[in-house]
């Protein structure tokens, strides 16, 4: 199912993501197309950050842009923008310069055949796949992946551990999720699975409230949503892994970045993991903080402002 690389080539790309990763290689000057046009002699306009329509894509571009300005960079914040198909032509475009992306996502949106499911193979094949204008940084620890979890109630109700399970009584279900979930998943999860659904319904945010209150037996939440506890959902096990990793990971436009702000990216990118997504998403759906305080607590504890 993996598209393979052969060659040369291979080699290159996974010798770049292992030196990236680890901070030993400039992606400006490993990734595709010239690096010439971002040096660290000055930025030629302000560094644009944008986020997706959701809150916790929010909370990262305010974590990129504050730690940007605290190295006097000039920024530009474009928060709540709108879904990847909106937003990619934006960046790629230049007019946006920095967006915290999700490397599984990036890649289905840029090669919907790809059958990449592990960091190491999304993100080598994203990286030969996107355009010369972009380049995608070093990914983090943190995850937000994609998950069709139930209430509590239904999993005890038939059984449902795991998506195999679904797929038995899906044609019965509901399924909610944000408005492109049924676009992007849909193919999938009948190939991967055989899970057909009597409905797709478009929840967006409250898809983790819309299962608690029975509108929806099965729905799209994300792995960083504390609803999951909240409401005691059940998260159905993917063993067949049809929801690939989704390592947060900065995606900039080349010709409007510097070698000052990878390093800033990077140095986020260092010290973010799950467990702190997850406590920050608290305090911004639960405790109702908002983004721009939870991300300069979050970069002050770490030392980066």
């Amino acid at each position: 199912m993996i598209r393979r690389i052969l060659g040369a080539t291979a080699v290159a790309l996974v010798t770049t993501l292992a030196l990236s990763a680890c901070g030993g290689a400039d992606p400006l000057n490993t990734a595709a197309g010239s690096a010439d046009s971002a040096t660290s002699s000055g930025l030629a306009g302000p560094v644009v950050v944008g986020s997706f329509d959701f809150p916790e894509s929010v909370l990262l571009a305010s974590i990129y842009a504050q730690a940007l300005r605290a190295k006097g960079i000039t920024v530009e914040e474009k928060p709540n923008i709108g879904s990847r198909e909106v937003v990619y032509d934006q960046i790629k475009s230049g007019g946006l310069t920095v967006l915290p992306e999700y490397v599984g996502s990036l890649l289905a949106f840029v090669d919907k055949n790809s059958t990449a499911r592990s960091q190491r193979e999304i993100m080598a094949e994203v990286r030969a796949k996107l355009p010369a204008e972009l380049v995608l940084l070093a990914p983090s620890a943190a995850e937000d992946k994609n998950s069709l979890s139930v209430s509590r109630k239904t999993a005890d109700k038939y059984g449902l551990a795991t998506m195999e399970d679904l797929a038995k009584v899906s044609k019965n279900f509901v399924v909610g999720g944000p408005p492109e979930f049924k676009q992007r998943q849909e193919e999938n999860l009948k190939t991967v699975y055989g899970i057909e659904f009597k409905q797709w319904k478009p929840t967006g945010a409250t898809t983790a409230d819309a299962i608690k209150g029975g509108t929806i037996q099965v729905g799209n939440v994300f792995t960083t949503d504390p609803k999951i506890v909240l409401n005691d959902l059940v998260p159905l096990q993917d063993t067949k892994n049809a929801f690939g990793a989704e390592n947060v990971t900065p995606l900039v436009y080349r010709a409007g970045v510097d070698a000052e702000v990878t390093s800033t990216l990077d140095d986020i990118s260092a010290k973010l993991d799950t467990a702190t997504l997850v406590s920050l998403m608290k305090r911004i759906a639960v405790d109702k903080d908002d983004p721009p305080v939870v991300a300069k607590d979050w970069l002050t504890q770490n030392g980066l402002l």
